[in-house]
């Protein structure tokens, strides 16, 4: 049985995200995402949502077999834990491919590392991005534009 690890923050689940975990399950026969603890996403904006309901969020979807939160300080522990075959990265993921490979092979963990597909818009307006789904939110629902922050008194 192959294994397969996709790993990611998962905030605001998105037609993105789904695409990526149902490439990543083509890999192999069993699939198990990490979802990102708070402390570990240093990339971006911190997400929206509480790590545990991310995680129950990428559970619900079919293509994963088994979601489980990341470990607050080391990234690669759950991965030792679950001893995977192939990690498939997001298309658009910061992760060097080699990088994440040397670091595998520096912790004595023996598999290979993907790159999943990108997923093209399929409607004029779909957004597949946390990102943009909060920059949308924010434009439309945010403090009115000359500043106020919406107080009417």
């Amino acid at each position: 049985m192959t294994r397969v690890v996709a790993q990611g923050t998962f905030d605001l689940l998105h037609p993105g995200h789904v695409h990526y975990l149902e490439n990543a399950a083509t890999y192999g026969d069993e699939l198990h995402a990490i979802v990102a603890r708070r402390p570990n996403v240093t990339h971006k904006p911190a997400p929206i949502l509480c790590a545990e309901q991310r995680r129950d969020m990428v559970a619900a979807l079919g293509a994963v077999d088994e979601a489980h939160l990341g470990h607050p300080e080391d990234v690669f522990v759950p991965i030792e834990r679950l001893g995977p075959d192939v990690i498939v990265l997001g298309f658009d993921q910061h992760h060097d491919e080699g990088d994440i490979a040397e670091a595998l092979a520096e912790r004595g963990i023996d598999c290979r590392v993907e790159r999943a597909s990108a997923r093209d818009p399929r409607y004029e307006d779909e957004l597949l991005s946390s990102g943009d789904i909060v920059d949308r939110i924010v434009e439309r629902r945010g403090p009115d534009r000359d500043g106020d922050c919406g107080d009417r008194g």
